[in-house]
Parts: C-alpha cells; sequence; structure tokens
C-alpha cells in the first residue's frame, strides 16, 4: 500500500514547552489512523502540524513524497488537499449550511454558487442534512452541526482528513452520529487521522492506533495489539485509567 502522509522527527515547542517530540509516523493511503492518549499529550498539536496551521521547529512532514514543511511552501494549497475538523464546529452562524459549506469552495475553486451547489448537496444528503440545508447553525443540533463541519471540509475534495476530538463537545447520545459519518468515510477509501477519547470506536475503526504521552509516541500498533496486550507499561496504565 503506497504511502501517504509520513512524518519524520516532528518537533514543535511553544516557548520552553515542547509538544511533539521528535514524532515518526506513516499514514498509507486509505488508512485510519487514530491517536488516543490524555489531553495535552501533543495529539491537537501533531494534526496542527499535518496541515501547516502550526509550523513545524525541526523534522519534515512528507505528503505523497514531497516535503509540504519547507518555508517556501505555500499553506493554502496544502490545507485543500488536508482537510481538518475540529472540535468546535466553527460554522458562520450568519450563514445557512449550504452557504457553509460553499464558501471555501467558491473562492478557492473560482466556481458560481450554482456550478458548486449540486454537489454540496449531495454531499449534505449523503450525511443526513438534506432537509437542514437551509437552516442557520443555532437552528441544528451539536451533531448536525459537527456533520456540517465535516460536510463544508469533504467540499474541498481533500485526500486526507483530519479529526481532532470531533465528539468531545457533544452530549453523548449525538456521538453516534458523527462517528457513523466517519466510518462512511472510512468505507469509501479516506485517509485519515483522528484524535479521539472514543476509544470503543478506535478500537473498532482503526487501521494502526498510536498511544500519545508528553509529546511522543509511545506506543503504535494495530487496534486488537494496542486494547488487548499493550507492550508498554505507560500505555497499560492509560487504559486502566479510561476503560
Amino acid at each position: 500500500m503506497a504511502t501517504k502522509l509520513q512524518l519524520l522527527n516532528v518537533r514543535k515547542s511553544f516557548g520552553a514547552l515542547t509538544v511533539c517530540r521528535d514524532i515518526s509516523l506513516t499514514v498509507d493511503q486509505g488508512q485510519m489512523v487514530c491517536l488516543i492518549g490524555a489531553s495535552g499529550s501533543g495529539k491537537s498539536t501533531l494534526l496542527r502540524c499535518c496541515n501547516l496551521l502550526e509550523p513545524v521547529d525541526d523534522g519534515q512532514i512528507l505528503l505523497d513524497g514531497a516535503d509540504i514543511t519547507d518555508p517556501e511552501i505555500d499553506p493554502v494549497p496544502i490545507r485543500q488537499r488536508i482537510g481538518m475538523v475540529f472540535q468546535s464546529y466553527n460554522l458562520f452562524p450568519h450563514m445557512t449550511v449550504i452557504e457553509n459549506v460553499l464558501l471555501a469552495p467558491r473562492r478557492v475553486f473560482r466556481q458560481s454558487r450554482e456550478q458548486l451547489r449540486d454537489g454540496a448537496e449531495t454531499l449534505l444528503r449523503r450525511f443526513g442534512l438534506g432537509d437542514r440545508m437551509t437552516h442557520y447553525p443555532d437552528q441544528l443540533s451539536g451533531g448536525q452541526q459537527q456533520r456540517a463541519a465535516i460536510v463544508r471540509a469533504l467540499a474541498m475534495k481533500p485526500e486526507i482528513m483530519l479529526f481532532d476530538e470531533i465528539t468531545s463537545a457533544l452530549d453523548p447520545e449525538l456521538v453516534g452520529e458523527v462517528l457513523d459519518a466517519v466510518r462512511e468515510l472510512k468505507s469509501e477509501g479516506m485517509t485519515m487521522i483522528m484524535a479521539t477519547h472514543e476509544m470503543g470506536f478506535a478500537r473498532e475503526a482503526a487501521d494502526k492506533v498510536c498511544f500519545l504521552d508528553k509529546g511522543t509516541i509511545v506506543e503504535e500498533a494495530a487496534p486488537e495489539a494496542i486494547f488487548s496486550a499493550p507492550a508498554r507499561e505507560r500505555t497499560r496504565e492509560f487504559l486502566r485509567r479510561v476503560l
């Protein structure tokens, strides 16, 4: 299977605080990688480095073999190829769902609303929002808002999707509908990296799980190995607390 994204000794600090310490990770085409670990372990910063929202201090990130951490690289086309969905939905409250979805494609692809609308509506229907297109964000449930945020990212036709704790702000009964949307993307072969506290989902859906602690990947393995027979004591300690 071809390598899609590769991190090589990535290091990121904020002042004296080192958040990512020489992290190396390979993500293959169509693979879903789940990042687990306590809050503050570096998961979110690692994702933000992957689509250049945060510049790395050292190391390389390769997309299809090309170094995207080169300071000369324009980050905008990279972020088009690597979509990201955050814990907070970040929908524009004064725009309807369809307007939120169309905004970035209209600017980036320089196409009219009419040219893009069919594709946007198809995406919204696919994720159960066909009857919510003309609603405003505050008229939606948290789960619907998060699905709208996923659709907005997909409208840019990314090659990779990054998910940063996308269920953490949701009521428990709304978590399932958002995870179902991620499952659908996996079934279609989307390459994904997901930071999550949903251990059951990581065990069921991931191809690979990485346990992070204090800015390093302590253990990386298939889900069954991580959750049933973790090799490192630090991983075992974390799982005893959360399972």
